[in-house]
Parts: structure tokens; C-alpha cells; sequence
């Protein structure tokens, strides 16, 4: 499961590049995935879902 988060699921979106001339060239843009450990257990998470649960455990701290 590869260029995948583990938490929400998301992975690489796929589009276009537009060259001057209007001609589009297929791109992956991929997520950025950071491994990090969660509860005890190494994921591979984006920084989307890094930023949301550091905000969950702040909120649920105060």
C-alpha cells in the first residue's frame, strides 16, 4: 500500500500540465507522507492528518 495515508485513506491525485501551447501532459501529484508513530505503531501519515490530530490532542488537553 504505497504513496497511501494510513489514517484518512487519501492518495496520489491526478491531472494535468498545461504547456504554453495548451497541450496537457498527464502528472501525479502526490501527497506528502511522513512516518510517524502513532499509539506505539509506525504509519505512514500525510501532514494533513498530522496537523488535525496534534490539534485533536491539544483540544482534548485543555
Amino acid at each position: 500500500m504505497a504513496r497511501r495515508c494510513e489514517a484518512c485513506e487519501r492518495g496520489p491525485a491526478v491531472g494535468h500540465t498545461r504547456s504554453h501551447s495548451n497541450i496537457a501532459t498527464k502528472v501525479r501529484r502526490l501527497i506528502n507522507l511522513q512516518t510517524k508513530t502513532i499509539d506505539g505503531v509506525k504509519m505512514k501519515v500525510c501532514t494533513r492528518c498530522i496537523k488535525t490530530l496534534s490539534a485533536k490532542k491539544a483540544k482534548a488537553a485543555a
